[in-house]
């Protein structure tokens, strides 16, 4: 390579916002280099995001990866090592720029670290679109179409696997699936043209029931589910729940929609039970919480439903037009459950976007 060449390339900065997303019909139990054994959905979430940026930093004379990286402006020794382990994975199949230059990395996320949402989703697809942007910038693609977001996808996929979600908006499907069209186990798909009006701008408020960090890992309690007695019957569940759900999905049959997505909240933490060891981290506020949601739901017969991810956080979902129905009730009968009082108010988004 020549020095001017060098230099043009170490000139490269691009930056990437991505979102966090919760998963509808859930994923978890994976096989082989981070596969799902189940296909799952999930809505992309508007605000809460990360935001990461790439830059060359010169020539790397190594055959080492060299990172400099800052999480939020300042060092993470933890994270540092993450994003070193997962970038020396990857940089021999699909970039390899990263053994050719020092990377500056820096990134942030819009919500609280410990907050309950998936800052592993977001800021793994964030990182991915950076590095598929430098590939862009090298001149080794030639545009970001369709194939730069599907790899974009496959890359965040191996970070994080809700992570390959997270490179759509509103709505994205992965794992291989016979009702979805080009759906893979490799990368996610976009399905938002598939979706009624109603759940493009559903709300999503996340009521924040500890900021503990969990006595297990989403990594552990993935392993956990090769020893659970009821795991195959499970991924056959979600895949038939899956069907049904975008049956849902594109009629905007919201009955059927709260149902199919409280049963996998509840059917997720129900495996975690039936782990060996057991495991239960779901805790007296997130059943105080459900059970509220439920008879509100009755009292009112308004749309309004319970998700939660891997922790006890609990995830309210409901159509914008009962905003104002339902706001005043999750301030007046829910918040108190909150950890001091913590709610992020969210809602289903457009996606990633380039800001550099």
């Amino acid at each position: 390579m020549s020095n001017s060449i060098a230099q043009s390339n170490n000139q490269i900065h691009v930056g990437w916002e991505s979102p966090s997303n919760i998963a509808l019909v859930k994923y978890w139990g994976k096989y082989g280099r981070q596969l799902p054994r189940n296909a799952s959905v999930s809505f992309t979430l508007n605000t809460a995001a990360s935001r990461t940026f790439v830059g060359l930093d010169g020539n790397n004379v190594s055959s080492q990866i060299e990172i400099d990286f800052t999480f939020e402006g300042k060092q993470n020794d933890t994270f540092t090592t993450r994003i070193e382990k997962f970038l020396s994975s990857i940089a021999d199949e699909y970039f390899p720029f990263l053994r050719e230059y020092k990377l500056k990395i820096d990134s942030s996320n819009s919500f609280p670290h410990s907050s309950g949402i998936a800052s592993s989703a977001s800021g793994m697809s964030a990182l991915a679109l950076c590095l598929c942007d430098i590939e862009y910038q090298l001149g080794s693609i030639q545009e970001r179409d369709d194939a730069f977001f599907q790899k974009a996808s496959l890359i965040a996929r191996l970070g994080s696997g809700s992570a390959s979600r997270s490179v759509y908006g509103t709505m994205a499907v992965w794992g291989q699936h016979p009702n979805v069209l080009a759906s893979s186990d490799e990368y996610a798909v976009d399905i938002a043209a598939n979706v009624h009006p109603v759940f493009r701008t559903f709300r999503n408020d996340i009521l924040i029931i500890s900021a503990k960090e969990k006595s297990v890992s989403s990594t552990a309690g993935h392993h956990l589910m090769e020893g659970n007695p009821f795991a195959s019957a499970r991924y056959t569940q979600a895949n038939d729940r899956l069907s049904s759900l975008l049956v849902a999905l594109a009629n905007g049959d919201l009955a059927t929609f709260g149902k199919i997505t409280e049963d996998e909240a509840l059917t997720l933490h129900a495996l975690m039970m039936c782990s060996d060891p057991s495991y239960i981290l779901m805790e007296e506020g997130s059943l105080s919480v459900i059970n509220k949601i439920k008879a509100f739901r009755k009292q009112t017969n308004i749309p309004v439903y319970f998700t939660l991810d891997a922790g006890p956080n609990v995830h309210v979902l409901y159509p914008s037009e009962f905003e104002a129905q339902v706001s005043p009730f999750i301030h007046s009968e829910l918040k108190p459950y909150c950890h001091e009082g913590k709610i992020i108010k969210d809602s289903v988004g457009p996606g990633p976007k380039k800001i550099l």
